[in-house]
């Protein structure tokens, strides 16, 4: 696969993914700096996810806020396909979501899509893809969600209140729309084919515009969405998108939950975490400490780095001052690692310890049918 080439669908992410490029593949808007700063008026602050195009590209983001300024409120939706262990990289639209939800007092609705990672893998079971939905569920409620306005919906439990909203988007889509947006084929099962229909249910949920922070390779369900919405007297989600973020191997593709040494599970223990990134997480350093101290080391592509920059270092300035002590070889890979290794395990300290809290509340945040 050359530099240009990368791969960006539902189930598959390959490849060196060009930003800007993808946005103009896709369809959809960059985050301009208007809307940046009318999200900080609005809410009085800006997320560093923002900031540092964490979230890059949306599809309406504006109209949402316009209606949010003339008094008119949206809720939230997103969600996970659960095919495994939750890992750091799905905290990320999670975070920013509860960031949201409490800046614009909003209702949340979270779908766990037991129902397509049945479809979508052939080794896995309705069972299993249930228990990962329990799993990814308490993941999500250690967060800080509150049950009174969050709900989970879970697609084989809550088929009930789904359905009727699924059969009247599914009426609307035709085989060779998903054709052309899956790239589906003869050897495809029904229950892929009619999934985007159970996809696109909660944005219908409640009688007010969505807003559906997700990452940007699930972007295609809701482009079929949006055009079938206004065919049934309902208005278009909103979504706002988040990069891909890579697994422990290096740039390139997106964490992977069946990738053991490639990814950093919220259930890994302090020494996991350590031998994982120390082993595996691609370096941008120099191949020995002579010429790194000489020729400085690369932040852009080295893993670390990125996952502080995404996700662990909320400061600007020690991101800063990370960056420039790296790349002019003060700092060495080493240090660099050493520095997200203790910045995770002090966050899975606390999440996990709320995670487990998790399993006493997880009743009180199912959606009823």
């Amino acid at each position: 696969m050359s530099a240009d080439d990368f791969i960006v669908t539902p189930w598959h992410v390959e490849g060196d993914i060009d930003y800007d490029k993808l946005i103009k593949k896709f369809g959809t808007e960059k985050i301009s700096s208007d809307i940046l700063n009318r999200i900080k008026k609005t809410t009085g602050e800006d997320h560093f996810m923002l900031r540092r195009g964490i979230f890059f590209s949306h599809r309406e983001l504006n109209r949402i806020l316009e209606d949010y300024d003339k008094g008119k409120k949206f809720f939230l939706y997103t969600g996970r396909g659960p095919s495994g262990h939750t890992h750091i990289g799905h905290l990320v639209p999670w975070v920013f979501s509860k960031w949201l939800q409490d800046k614009f007092g909003v209702n949340m609705y979270f779908q766990l899509t037991d129902d397509e990672k049945f479809y979508a893998k052939p080794n896995l079971t309705l069972e299993e893809t249930s228990k990962f939905a329990y799993e990814n569920a308490l993941d999500f409620i250690a967060l800080g969600f509150k049950p009174n306005n969050t709900k989970i919906i879970i697609n084989t439990k809550n088929i009930q209140t789904l359905y009727p909203i699924a059969a009247q988007v599914a009426k609307k889509i035709n085989f060779s729309n998903t054709k052309a947006v899956f790239g589906f084929t003869n050897e495809t099962n029904i229950g892929m084919i009619f999934y985007t229909a159970l996809q696109s249910a909660p944005c219908f949920i409640e009688d007010k515009p969505v807003l559906i922070p997700l990452g940007v390779d699930q972007d295609p369900h809701f482009r079929l969405t949006r055009d079938i919405a206004p065919k049934i007297g309902k208005q278009k989600p909103a979504l706002i998108h988040n990069i891909m973020i890579p697994g422990l191997s290096g740039p390139g593709g997106k964490m992977s939950a069946s990738d053991e040494n490639g990814t950093i599970y919220t259930t890994d223990s302090p020494n996991t975490v350590k031998k994982k990134i120390n082993k595996h997480a691609f370096s941008g350093g120099q191949t020995d400490i002579e010429q790194h101290r000489k020729l400085g080391g690369n932040p852009d592509i080295d893993v670390s780095y990125q996952y502080l920059r995404i996700f662990f270092e909320p400061d600007d300035n020690k991101l800063k001052s990370i960056y420039d002590d790296y790349k002019s070889g003060k700092m060495l890979t080493g240090e660099l690692k050493a520095i997200l290794i203790e910045k995770i395990n002090e966050f899975l300290a606390i999440h996990q310890e709320k995670r487990e809290k998790a399993k006493d509340q997880i009743d009180q945040f199912i959606f009823e049918n």
